[in-house]
């Protein structure tokens, strides 16, 4: 299994980070090793100082696929879950600053939470009206709907199948919106679809 990550997918966070608007959907990875297992809490890294959570729809591909068309990509996946982009964002940075690859700050251990179940796709009315949040201690702190992605599911399986072949169990983290912040020891995230929980964590 492994976690496909798009990054800039939603105009406003590229915005809250004064990022360069893309002109195709910007890709990275994370090994297996990212996911937090389930009933664990997720630890903060003792290298960074500054560790932001990225709340984002999660696809989980259902076929093997190379390749793939616009048109037949909704055959390649099946479900839709909730996952956190965990980023060490002071690394990334400097990372960035050095025109370096991310992976440190955004493919280390435990920098991935993934819901603990997937919804079927046939039980949205309308893949492109998919309202998201993450609360933190309680609070809404992120809300997203898939109508603001700048490249849509389908869009970005095809695309991604371009240069990686997916396989049955792989994950495609579709990119955040606005409103990412720090990561605190001791703080409670629960992520939802719609209204449904969707994750429960807390941070040590």
């Amino acid at each position: 299994m492994k976690i496909i990550c798009i990054g800039r997918n939603y105009a406003k966070h590229i915005e809250e980070l004064r990022n360069e608007r893309p002109k195709e959907p910007v890709i990275f990875m994370k090994p297996d090793s990212a996911v937090v297992p389930k009933g664990n809490p997720l630890f903060l890294p003792d290298f960074s100082d500054e560790v932001h959570y990225e709340t984002e729809l999660v696809l989980r591909i259902n076929r093997l696929g190379k390749h793939i068309p616009v048109e037949k990509a909704h055959q390649y996946y099946d479900a839709i879950g909730l996952g956190i982009d965990v980023t060490a964002r002071d690394v990334q940075r400097q990372l960035k600053a050095k025109g370096l690859p991310w992976e440190k700050a955004k493919a280390f251990d435990f920098s991935a939470v993934v819901s603990r179940e997937f919804i079927p796709v046939d039980a949205f009315d309308d893949l492109n009206d998919i309202d998201f949040s993450l609360k933190i201690n309680g609070k809404a702190v992120q809300q997203g709907n898939s109508e603001h992605m700048l490249w849509k599911f389908d869009e970005l399986v095809a695309y991604v199948s371009k240069f990686f072949t997916l396989r049955t169990g792989d994950l495609i983290f579709t990119g955040t919106p606005e409103g990412v912040g720090r990561l605190e020891r001791d703080m409670i995230l629960e992520g939802f679809i719609g209204d449904k929980s969707m994750f429960k964590i807390r941070v040590k």
